[in-house]
């Protein structure tokens, strides 16, 4: 295992993919994580049998809440990340945080789901924010929920090169369901950090406050262009 220095992109990304990853798994519409500094950072080349080639790295980074408008911690997460390189696959994420992530957005969380199941006319919307960064108090636990579910995107779909941030929801709409979950059909905009490039991507969601966030379907769509 091989120390590397925490400020350097291979650092860093491995972070924001941990942190993605977190957010499908404990994110929220109210509640929606990413990583500080890396505070330490190391990497092992590993080859198994067969050829397989793996690259194993090991980081440490203060965990904080983006949606408090506070530079608090809420967590240390020490966390493991194993790239497979052939064949290519989603990365293997491992973590741990020294505390258990604060439930206390349940009862925005649960009003927004309220207000969303007795919707007479369900929801369509688009431009979440708009061109100029503008956005309604209505429309964030709609974008906070787009970007919960990306973690799904950007795990699944994560290299040592890629570094995805979901920066647009561009069309949404619901889909009434018998049953407890919401339904949201999203198109989005990702900006790849490495390439430059903004990538559509189409995603059925499905969520429920106790239950969380699930992607049934996505597909990636033709690149949108450079920036």
């Amino acid at each position: 295992m091989m120390e590397i220095p925490p400020s350097h992109y291979p650092a860093t990304r491995a972070a924001s993919l941990v942190a993605s990853y977190i957010n499908y798994r404990q994110g929220a519409p109210h509640r929606v994580y990413q990583p500080d500094w890396v505070t330490a950072a190391s990497r092992e080349d590993i080859e198994e049998a067969g050829g397989v080639k793996k690259h194993k790295y090991k980081l440490t980074f203060p965990l904080r809440d983006i949606l408090k408008n506070s530079e608090n911690t809420v967590a240390n997460c020490t966390a493991e990340i194993i790239y497979l390189l052939s064949p290519q696959s989603a990365p293997e994420i491992t973590y741990t945080l020294d505390q258990e992530l604060s439930k206390d957005t349940l009862d925005a969380d649960n009003a927004f789901y309220t207000k969303m199941r007795s919707l007479e006319k369900p929801l369509e919307a688009g431009k979440i924010p708009d061109d100029f960064g503008n956005m309604s108090p209505e429309m964030e636990p709609i974008r906070n929920l787009a970007q919960i579910a990306c973690g799904y995107i950007v795990w699944q779909n994560a290299t040592e090169e890629t570094k995805y941030n979901m920066i647009q929801v561009q069309s949404v709409q619901q889909v009434k369901r018998e049953d407890e979950y919401l339904e949201f059909n999203y198109l989005v905009f990702f900006h790849d950090m490495v390439s430059q490039e903004i990538i559509p991507w189409k995603l059925r969601v499905l969520w429920h406050p106790e239950h969380g966030v699930e992607v049934k379907e996505n597909s990636r769509q033709p690149r949108y262009g450079s920036t």
